[in-house]
């Protein structure tokens, strides 16, 4: 699976805070060695990205 480079120049909304949940699922995944992982060829963070992309994964904002 390769980044999805075209949602993310599709994005619309703060391209700062999908990088960080992107980056905070794939620490995740990792921790959890999820199974999806050994399918994508071991690149966790396109997988995360993926799925917060495609709603699979959502974030929310917390405020100070």
């Amino acid at each position: 699976m390769v980044f999805p480079l075209e949602e993310l120049v599709k994005y619309s909304d703060n391209i700062y805070e999908i990088t960080v949940a992107a980056s905070r699922r794939a620490y995740q995944m990792a921790k959890i060695e999820d199974p999806e992982i050994e399918q994508n060829d071991g690149k966790v963070v396109s997988l995360a990205a993926r799925q917060v992309f495609d709603k699979k994964v959502t974030f929310k904002i917390e405020q100070q």
